[in-house]
């Protein structure tokens, strides 16, 4: 915590704890009192320690009922428009409940919730007990921002019978692809079973007629649909509801600001620690569907090279045990089943890919170690030798001196790299969501000789202040070339901000970075005695993690919100996805204060030259134009309307496929890029094998990066500019 900020923090928790007193002991026992207690707190401490906070008032009340509501029936299919009329008389109540009013808007929503979502729980069994016709001509939309609320109880029936005419419709479409594709398979002479390679009993195929395979079909959906509403109704519980009512308030003054509930906070703390065995894969929930957040490196799901993002997890299976179709369950129930309490034990995941195709991934449980999500090093060889280093996050071992730091890990990958006298480094900080500020500064030191690398202010401070690399030393000051993607938040944008402030080293990668800028601290809304000497012992109330501060560049400007803008542009297959700080209406704005005293970096390549010839070749470049073509197209297809026609429904998805796949080929370099290892690292695989095989997985995954080519092609410029200038037939013109 910075001295700035302490005094801060003692004045916010001595409000706490003087709200706390003075109710403490009339409704301990008493939830809706408890209830007042934190929504009164929070409502302290966004008004007097936030950055920025908005104005408690109407507006903000407004703002707070409709991210409550949409995160209640974000896909409008629980409550009718007389409900959302209903609440209107709350509308402007919330603020005032926040600054000591009886709380009741939260009651009001959350019953007429609970009421509204048993109704829809008991229209599944009877729309599922009939046959759907698939010749009919119908569509569905299933994006709830493009409908409104139904208005009657028979609207809101034909809402769900559409959407259950549509999960079946995408069960029974695979179901009679894999019927002609085992038709044509089968035998006239193949025997009842057969036993496979691995010694598995193979049922012999059976030819189902289309009303058997829609009849199953709904079945199949009858059991996801009924575990879907009870697993939301217990997950619903009073609490939970709460909680997304108070994250409703924090978040409507920043995305960062959070609210964790006493079970959450102990929940976040064990995820943070990363001690567990699992896969290593982060999960999302997306219209009733579990899919692939994310993939941590080194982690199991990542090795096997056999998930991807947004890859839908259907089934999920222990070793010798009946797989579980977990359609229309949680987060935290798939996590569960996941995760297992041995190491090498097996979890089986059936996933549908994005392009329809169906796939079984066996892995094996590892504990997720951070030593797997390192700094580490490669070398490419090619026009000229580069060094590649990967940097996952800037980590740093709070609790132990002695621990890992990734300044330390990325100055020996250097120092591994220059013993091999590569002529200039690529830095990947793709997916990097930042970590340590006082890492990047010391990381940005490794390439400069001193000075500011960011700046950072808080509410209420008139002058910014000023993080500095005090080293004098370069240990690099070669060509540089920094990647980054839409996943580059925080510390990245940090880093890469500041080379490229300084001219330093050319940032390649998507439009811009992520766009998160702000600071945050966890601030305990019921602090223990013991921690602040206090004679009595507070109720537990839960955690706010409060936005405080925002930073800045050297140049002047904030990372919020706008993110890091790359020299030189590539287009990404993630780049209509919505999922930047920019994409939530709650982000901060952009700003800028004064710009720090700096100087330009003097190199032997003129920057500017060689940002404006790799701009031209990726606009001229073949492949990237036909990558935009079918994002662009692939896009377009997914905010369209979808028919509840089978040979309609059909034909869009063997055109979806078809995109996906030509997506994949074009994301594949036509020659694979030539690399190794250093030769400290190759002594160092040959006498650990399950770091070689980690090795060379990592290795395999970089040879046909085509983002990493192009961070080749603009390195190769910058060295090919300062070997003329030590020959004297190349002047950078670049001045301090």
């Amino acid at each position: 915590m910075s001295k700035k900020f302490f005094p801060v923090f003692l004045v916010l928790t001595g409000t706490i704890l003087f709200l706390a007193f003075q109710t403490q002991g009339k409704t301990e026992d008493n939830p809706k009192s408890k209830n007042e207690k934190i929504i009164q707190n929070v409502g302290m401490l966004l008004e007097e320690g936030h950055l920025s906070p908005r104005q408690i008032n109407d507006d903000f009340s407004k703002l707070v009922m409709k991210r409550f509501i949409e995160d209640l029936d974000e896909d409008k299919t629980i409550f009718l428009q007389i409900d959302i009329d209903s609440f209107k008389r709350y509308e402007t109540k919330i603020d005032d409940e926040i600054h000591g009013q009886k709380l009741e808007s939260f009651y009001q929503i959350s019953q007429s919730y609970t009421r509204r979502l048993q109704q829809s729980s008991e229209y599944f069994k009877n729309i599922l007990s009939k046959p759907f016709d698939f010749t009919k001509d119908e569509n569905i939309i299933l994006d709830g921002d493009k409908v409104n609320y139904p208005t009657t109880e028979n609207d809101k029936k034909e809402v769900w019978r559409k959407r259950l005419k549509y999960l079946v419709l995408s069960r029974y479409s695979d179901m009679v692809d894999d019927r002609e594709k085992n038709k044509l398979k089968s035998t006239t002479n193949t025997p009842d079973t057969a036993t496979s390679k691995n010694g598995v009993v193979k049922e012999k195929f059976v030819y189902k007629a289309d009303s058997t395979l829609e009849r199953e079909a709904r079945g199949q959906v009858l059991k996801q649909i009924e575990r879907y509403f009870t697993t939301l109704k217990n997950h619903n519980t009073s609490d939970e509801l709460f909680s997304s009512f108070i994250n409703a308030i924090t978040g409507a003054m920043d995305p960062h600001t959070n609210y964790f509930a006493p079970v959450d906070s102990r929940g976040f703390n064990e995820m943070m620690s990363g001690k567990f065995y699992g896969i290593g894969a982060q999960l999302k929930e997306e219209q009733s569907k579990i899919k692939i957040a994310s993939l941590i490196s080194g982690g199991p799901a990542w090795k096997s090279g056999d998930l991807g993002v947004d890859d839908e997890i259907l089934k999920i299976g222990q070793a010798g045990a009946e797989a579980v179709d977990v359609t229309g369950y949680g987060v935290t129930d798939a996590v569960k089943l996941i995760r297992g309490a041995d190491k090498g034990s097996e979890v089986r995941l059936t996933v549908r890919k994005p392009d329809g195709s169906i796939k079984i991934v066996s892995l094996k449980r590892d504990e997720i170690k951070l030593d797997d999500t390192f700094a580490k090093s490669a070398i490419i060889k090619g026009e000229h030798k580069i060094g590649y280093i990967y940097l996952p996050e800037f980590y740093m071992d709070f609790d132990d001196p002695k621990g890992a730091r990734c300044s330390d890990d990325v100055a020996k990958e250097v120092t591994k790299l220059k013993a091999e006298h590569v002529d200039g480094i690529v830095l990947d900080l793709r997916g990097n969501g930042g970590g340590s500020l006082p890492e990047v500064v010391k990381m940005a030191g490794l390439f400069i000789e001193d000075g500011p690398i960011c700046q950072v202010k808080g509410r209420d401070e008139k002058q910014a202040f000023q993080w500095k690399d005090r080293d004098k030393s370069i240990l690099y000051d070669g060509p540089l070339t920094v990647m980054v993607d839409e996943f580059s938040a925080s510390a990245s944008e940090i880093f890469a901000a500041a080379i490229q402030d300084y001219k330093r080293g050319i940032i390649v990668g998507s439009t811009s970075t992520y766009g998160k800028g702000t600071v945050q601290r966890t601030i305990p809304l019921s602090p223990e005695s013991e921690n602040l000497q206090f004679a009595n012992k507070s109720e537990d109330l839960g955690t706010v993690k409060l936005t405080l501060q925002k930073f800045y560049r050297i140049n002047g400007g904030a990372t919020q919100l706008r993110g890091v803008v790359p020299d030189v542009i590539i287009p990404d297959r993630l780049e209509l996805a919505k999922a930047r700080e920019k994409d939530n209406d709650a982000a901060l704005a952009w700003d800028e204060i004064s710009k720090s005293d700096y100087k330009l970096w003097t190199s032997n390549y003129n920057t500017d030259l060689i940002v404006a010839s790799a701009k031209e070749q990726v606009k001229n470049n073949m492949t990237f134009k036909k990558m935009r073509e079918k994002i662009d197209s692939i896009d377009k297809d997914n905010t369209k309307a979808y028919s509840l026609n089978f040979n309609k429904y059909q034909l869009s998805q063997k055109k979806l496929k078809v995109r996906y796949k030509q997506l994949e080929e074009l994301l594949k370099l036509p020659a694979e890029l030539t690399i190794n290892n250093s030769a400290v690292d190759n002594e160092k695989f040959t006498t650990d094998k399950d770091k070689a095989e980690k090795n060379k997985r990592f290795l395999n995954t970089l040879k046909n990066d085509i983002f990493i080519n192009e961070a080749v092609k603009v390195t190769n410029k910058m060295i090919a500019q300062t070997i003329l200038a030590r020959q004297g037939k190349f002047t950078s013109g670049a001045k301090n």
